[in-house]
């Protein structure tokens, strides 16, 4: 089996940084795309809608090819297809071409991401395969915490649709950089046809019991971390804080202690203590609606809460996968797949409640709606821990 150099890895990570940057974005441009577009702010929520759609798109009919063709020129034509998207999205002046073009971007961003963390998984050996997924997720942290940070910049400099501009500039540079030194991963010897490999994702959702419990798990996560990043702009850009957009997005730089989160939590799940860490970023993440609360208030409070929400989000999400992942086999692509088809539906589901509860209930209904997902993510956890126990028991007995 191939070793994951640290070159590799480095590269891996980067542009798996890159590449998730375009499904996120439009987070902090959401009301200059709304005006730009004369867009009901409620409505803006459909953009960001979009991009997860075309992530779950991917997760079905695209990521599970990495079982089936070589990862490498699979990743290549991706990334050609993502520069021809972000294109689409530059040009777009009305809301059909727009949402189309998004839900692209979504698609071949995410597809290129999961095919990244899937090429780490297959190139590091099985003892160090936590700690390796979870060095390439810490640069998925950081690409999309990032990708506010800059789109706030950007926008505020030259305007939204630069900030797509730059990203297509970018992942030219990405592709090179792959074709240049990612070592060749050929198609499996016997590859299952096309019709099969996307029937075997269904399989994998019925029967895989660790895929259930994870998967539930991470659609409950993300679904409190899109509540939180899908209002955020909305409610830091009125009054009373009146924001600029670079400030904004610069509260996305808190969170890059996830990505050190991350890295930990892989070593951690490598070590056999995935459990625990489960228990304790859950708790944290209910916690971290406590100092949000008070964002009216105070931006120290955003702050403190961006912390240990993105801590926790991290952690969860190395530590599941890590778990989902092992003993995979040559269904890597497809566990990955499955499993971040509950990302996709928590995110989206999350980002249009956010939109709608803003709207409609302000900055304290935001924070109910996540303290309450949070609560339930914990006590489904719990559920499940106490399960298992009665299972082990009744076996041994």
């Amino acid at each position: 089996m191939p070793i994951l150099s640290r070159a590799t890895l480095a590269l891996l990570a980067a542009a798996a940084a890159l590449c998730v940057a375009n499904v996120y974005y439009a987070q902090p441009l959401l009301d200059l795309i709304a005006a730009d577009l004369a867009l009901d702010r409620a409505a803006a929520g459909a953009i960001v809608f979009a991009t997860q759609l075309g992530s779950a798109l991917a997760l079905l009919f695209v990521v599970p090819l990495g079982d089936r063709h070589g990862r490498r020129a699979l990743l290549l034509a991706q990334l050609a297809a993502l520069v021809l998207a972000l294109a689409a999205v530059c040009a777009a002046d009305r809301i059909v071409p727009l949402l189309a073009a998004m839900l692209l971007a979504g698609l071949l961003g995410t597809a290129m991401t999961q095919g990244l963390i899937g090429c780490a998984a297959v190139l590091a050996l099985p003892e160090q395969r936590g700690r390796m997924v979870g060095a390439v997720q810490g640069g998925v942290v950081l690409g999309l915490l990032g990708a506010r940070v800059v789109a706030g910049a950007v926008a505020d400099v030259a305007g939204w649709r630069a900030v797509y501009g730059i990203s297509a500039a970018l992942m030219v540079l990405v592709a090179l950089l792959l074709w240049r030194m990612l070592p060749p991963l050929p198609a499996p010897g016997d590859p299952v046809p096309y019709r099969r490999l996307i029937a075997s994702m269904w399989t994998l959702l019925r029967t895989d019991r660790v895929l259930h419990t994870r998967g539930t798990i991470a659609l409950l996560m993300f679904a409190v971390f899109n509540i939180f990043w899908g209002a955020l702009a909305l409610e830091l850009a009125g009054p009373p804080h009146g924001l600029p957009h670079t400030a904004i997005g610069a509260f996305g730089l808190v969170g890059i202690a996830g990505a050190l989160g991350a890295a930990r939590a892989g070593r951690w799940h490598d070590r056999g203590h995935g459990e625990r860490v489960t228990g304790i970023a859950l708790a944290l993440l209910l916690f971290a609606w406590l100092p949000l609360a008070f964002t009216p208030a105070s931006l120290a409070a955003v702050a403190a809460g961006i912390l240990a929400l993105d801590l926790a989000v991290q952690a969860l999400h190395v530590t599941n996968q890590g778990m989902i992942l092992h003993g995979g086999g040559a269904a890597q692509s497809r566990l990955i797949a499955c499993y971040m088809l509950f990302y996709a539906a928590g995110s989206g589901a999350g980002a249009l409640a956010a939109t709608l509860m803003h709207a409609a209930f302000g900055w304290p209904g935001v924070c109910l709606l996540g303290a309450g997902v949070s609560a339930a993510a914990l006590l489904f956890w719990w559920r499940s821990r106490l399960l298992a126990r009665a299972e082990q028991h009744r076996i041994a007995t």
